[in-house]
């Protein structure tokens, strides 16, 4: 090998460096995630189904309508759902755990959930789901956590 060689291989190699750091720090300088850990399953059965609104029509419950909605599998009685690409804004999340995966939320005679819920701000509903306005929360961006402590009823 030339020491020309040696040295086009070397400015290619630097380069390629250069533009991988230069991706890597504008990957990381726009993080818009939102990470919500929730905590207190009461097994690792199923899924745990997180939905993030900006609207208070759709929240808690129609996660088809939401405006990101995930699901994962619980491990070690918590689960991470991770939401990307969020715009600053005020948000409310809602959690359920679908222990069976059956893919929706069980309930009793009476309309009572019979699997885990939850929301932002562990807000807590008063004879129904709790409201928009408890569990609201300011996102600004960057990446940001929140938790989300499970209820059983």
């Amino acid at each position: 090998m030339t020491n020309t060689h040696r040295s086009v291989c070397w400015s290619l190699a630097t380069l390629y460096v250069f533009l991988k750091m230069c991706f890597w720090a504008s990957a990381f300088a726009g993080d818009k995630i939102l990470a919500v850990e929730v905590q207190g399953l009461r097994n690792d059965e199923g899924q745990v189904y997180c939905s993030l609104h900006r609207v208070k029509e759709t929240f808690p419950s129609d996660a088809q309508n939401a405006l990101k909605a995930t699901k994962v599998r619980p491990k070690d009685h918590q689960a991470l759902c991770v939401f990307e690409a969020v715009e600053a804004g005020e948000y409310a999340v809602s959690v359920f755990h679908d222990e069976n995966g059956n893919g929706k939320l069980d309930t009793n005679f009476l309309g009572i959930p019979s699997e885990g819920v939850g929301a932002s701000n562990d807000a807590k509903g008063h004879f129904g789901p709790p409201h928009f306005e408890d569990a609201r929360f300011k996102f600004s961006g960057g990446s940001v956590k929140i938790l989300i402590h499970m209820a059983y009823l």
